[in-house]
């Protein structure tokens, strides 16, 4: 019997070889993704900081690892352009720009965040399977801790970048507002890097933080005490439709109401929970309207994401809206307007997220 399909249609060999191209441009980045965690785990990056070249051996004596694991570490970095390497010195450097993006998550961007992220998704991805059978969610308390820490790591950067010199200001009277001593929700917050954040920023303001993980409530408190705002930032385990109407000049929602089941609902509560010349804030990742405009690198880290955080997490609660990660401007618009909000425009935004202001 022949092996032929005959029926098959033709094939384009160099779409093919373009294809393959792409392949192992992608699993060569998988298997780098896990020599970036173990540069960051063990201070590998940030003992290369001063931008000297290095052998293994030297990398060896200057952090305590293995030279024959160093040795195969730094020519992965090498291969992904992560490391500039000297062939005739048979050295290793980390360049100043490279180690701007590697070495600390106090910076505009943090790389290693992301992969911490993507670790996250390999280590549930038995867990994924078995929902896309069966339709069911996963809750943000079901995966690896991995994603905490990276999903803190990665958003923490663009908010010391961008909240309080951009987008705070970009919404009409609300920087005013804040420095004059204003009530603040920052629902959905996670592990609090929002919240103290602007506690540091408006000394006269009180923030409150919500979330319905309890691990990652109790680490913002610790985040809070560290900073010196504690006494301004009060962190409650609560979830979305029930934290209290408290009269809040500003609730906000940084990258999590497309991860929320009700969401609706979640802006309907919020909309009672404001003083009357309230706002809301919504961070959102930037997304197009249309599928098409989102087919690009942006888009494709962000449906990554929504295929094994965001989209399972809404599934895994009531309603089950399931915005996805790239929802764009007019679904989450028509959802703020469900929610009982007849002003929401769209303040500002960055390669990464787009940034609304809605009011009563």
């Amino acid at each position: 019997m022949s092996t032929t399909d005959t029926s098959a249609p033709p094939m384009n060999m160099a779409k093919f070889e373009q294809f393959l191209g792409r392949f192992v441009q992608d699993l060569g980045a998988v298997m780098h993704g896990a020599t970036v965690l173990i540069g960051d785990r063990l201070g590998l990056y940030q003992a290369m900081a001063d931008s000297a070249p290095y052998t293994s051996q030297q990398l060896a004596e200057k952090t305590g690892c293995d030279e024959r694991y160093l040795r195969e570490w730094l020519a992965c970095q090498g291969a992904s352009g992560y490391l500039e390497y000297d062939s005739a010195n048979q050295t290793y450097t980390l360049p100043p720009e490279h180690a701007f993006a590697l070495i600390s998550d106090e910076n505009p961007i943090f790389i290693p965040a992301g992969y911490y992220i993507a670790g996250s998704a390999y280590r549930d991805e038995e867990k994924f399977t078995e929902i896309f059978k069966t339709g069911k969610g996963m809750g943000w308390h079901e995966h690896h801790p991995d994603l905490f820490c990276g999903t803190l790591r990665f958003f923490k950067p663009s908010y010391m970048a961008n909240l309080i010199g951009n987008w705070i200001p970009s919404i009409d009277g609300l920087k005013e507002k804040l420095e004059a001593g204003a009530k603040v929700a920052d629902v959905g917050c996670r592990l609090g890097a929002s919240t103290i954040l602007m506690a540091k920023s408006y000394p006269k303001s009180e923030f409150w933080g919500y979330d319905y993980h309890a691990p990652s409530i109790e680490a913002a408190r610790k985040a809070a005490e560290q900073a010196g705002v504690a006494d301004r930032c009060h962190f409650e385990v609560v979830n979305s439709k029930e934290f209290p109407r408290n009269d809040f000049d500003l609730i906000c929602y940084f990258d999590c109401l497309h991860d929320m089941g009700d969401p609706v609902g979640a802006l309907a509560h919020s909309k009672a929970a404001l003083k009357d010349d309230g706002i809301v804030m919504v961070v959102e990742p930037f997304a197009n309207d249309k599928v098409e405009d989102n087919l690009n690198p942006v888009g494709r880290i962000m449906y990554g994401a929504s295929t094994m955080i965001c989209t399972p997490a809404s599934r895994s609660q009531e309603v089950g809206l399931a915005l996805g990660a790239q929802a764009g401007e007019a679904r989450l618009k028509a959802v703020a307007n469900q929610g009982g909000f007849s002003q929401f425009r769209r303040a500002s935004e960055t390669p990464f997220s787009l940034v609304f202001e809605a009011r009563k």
